[in-house]
């Protein structure tokens, strides 16, 4: 079995739920525990050092600062994530961390000597499922997330962050920015599965692998929706304050204003208490999910569903949008052409990515996406053909020949 393949069966198992068939690997847990450790371990494998970061981020990198005649270059980075959101698909994270050790493989194989350092990295809590906030490593290494503000986070059980972290086995007092961590990041590339069918509708191999233009602006909101507990069998419909009407409100507004304003708008979780069948609830917590090409357009729809449901929505996380360098991202088209000279596709998104953060922290970066045959995401019916794995890999090793050899 080839290394991508051994490393995809290493994982399989790791965080899958028995009943959905998704995965639930969550941040500061035991599952991501086993993730950080079988990382270490494909590292070490390959005699890289690995440097946990101050937020909580792991690189594997090829030189040692203190005693490689390389360190004082600026490195270029790859990889993803390997958490994910409540049964989700195996390959959203993961496909980009494998596909690095092996393109890293690839490369060794042909005798290839990069002049600079090569590091693959884990970025640490991505999805947010946990904690509520999106990319949380990427934002609090850049400085983007506070670290106090992330220290006081809490998850559904009311477990703090920090309290997390320190399960865990780590300091929950030295998170927030790492210059150092940052220093070693010349160029970044982070490979992941397209979450979308842009790619599908390419015909032929020329479709296995594109390379991203663009993130739209995006973020997430809390709505608090208070009412009054009150019994349902013996209250009168005029005499309730029911916070589930404006729930419902929330999400129709969601949808009607996401369509006028060319946006995409979910509302995706929701938190009732006292969460009983026979009860009127006493409050409802909903949180909005929104994107699109312009930041206009969203504050649009967020402030339009905030009116329909007479509440302020609290922002919680937002990412600007996100260009990635035009000169890096036309260069790796061009050397992702097929045999006929034609550059790889180019293509925006609407995901939220890591490199998205460390993009506007100034890093150059890319991103390679491989081909969705569905389109389907954050599912366990996400998917990525075998063949097109494989292809991704070779892209990245390409351009690792490309940038680094």
């Amino acid at each position: 079995m080839d290394t991508f393949g051994r490393m995809w069966a290493d994982l399989a198992p790791v965080g899958r739920h028995p009943a959905t068939g998704g995965y639930r690997r969550y941040a500061w847990t035991r599952t991501d525990a086993v993730l950080r450790e079988w990382f270490r371990g494909e590292a070490r494998q390959r005699g890289l050092d690995v440097v946990p970061d101050r937020a909580g981020n792991l690189w594997a990198w090829t030189a040692d600062p203190d005693t490689a005649a390389d360190a004082g270059r600026p490195g270029l980075a790859m990889g993803s994530h390997l958490d994910s959101v409540p049964d989700g698909g195996a390959f959203d994270g993961p496909l980009g961390v494998v596909s690095a050790f092996a393109a890293l493989d690839l490369l060794r194989s042909r005798g290839l000597l990069p002049w600079r350092p090569l590091g693959i990295v884990c970025f640490g809590d991505e999805e947010g499922a946990r904690f509520g906030v999106a990319c949380a490593g990427s934002r609090l290494l850049t400085g983007v997330l506070d670290p106090d503000r992330a220290r006081g986070l809490t998850d559904d059980d009311g477990t703090t962050l920090a309290e997390a972290v320190s399960a865990a086995g780590s300091d929950p007092r030295t998170l927030g920015r790492d210059d150092e961590a940052l220093r070693r990041v010349g160029t970044l590339v982070e490979l992941h599965v397209e979450q979308g069918r842009a790619l599908a509708e390419v015909p032929g191999d020329r479709g296995a692998v594109g390379v991203a233009s663009a993130i739209w602006p995006h973020g997430r909101w809390r709505l608090d929706l208070l009412g009054r507990a009150d019994h349902a069998g013996t209250t009168r419909l005029a005499d309730r304050r029911d916070p589930m009407l404006a729930f419902a409100a929330a999400v129709q507004a969601a949808r009607s204003a996401a369509e006028r304003h060319g946006a995409l708008a979910t509302v995706g979780k929701v938190r009732v208490r006292p969460n009983g069948a026979n009860a009127i609830p006493a409050e409802v917590t909903a949180w909005l999910d929104a994107r699109g090409r312009e930041e206009t357009d969203v504050r649009a729809v967020v402030a339009e569903v905030g009116t329909a449901a007479g509440a302020v929505p609290v922002e919680e996380s937002w990412t600007p949008p996100t260009v990635f360098a035009p000169v890096l991202r036309d260069r790796l088209a061009t050397v992702l052409a097929g045999r006929d000279g034609v550059p790889a596709p180019v293509l925006p998104t609407g995901a939220g990515h890591d490199a998205g953060i460390l993009s506007g922290a100034g890093i150059p970066t890319a991103m390679l996406f491989v081909r969705n045959p569905t389109g389907v995401s954050h599912s366990p019916a996400e998917h990525a053909e075998p063949a097109d794995c494989r292809a991704g890999v070779a892209a990245l090793a390409r351009v690792l020949e490309d940038l680094a050899c």
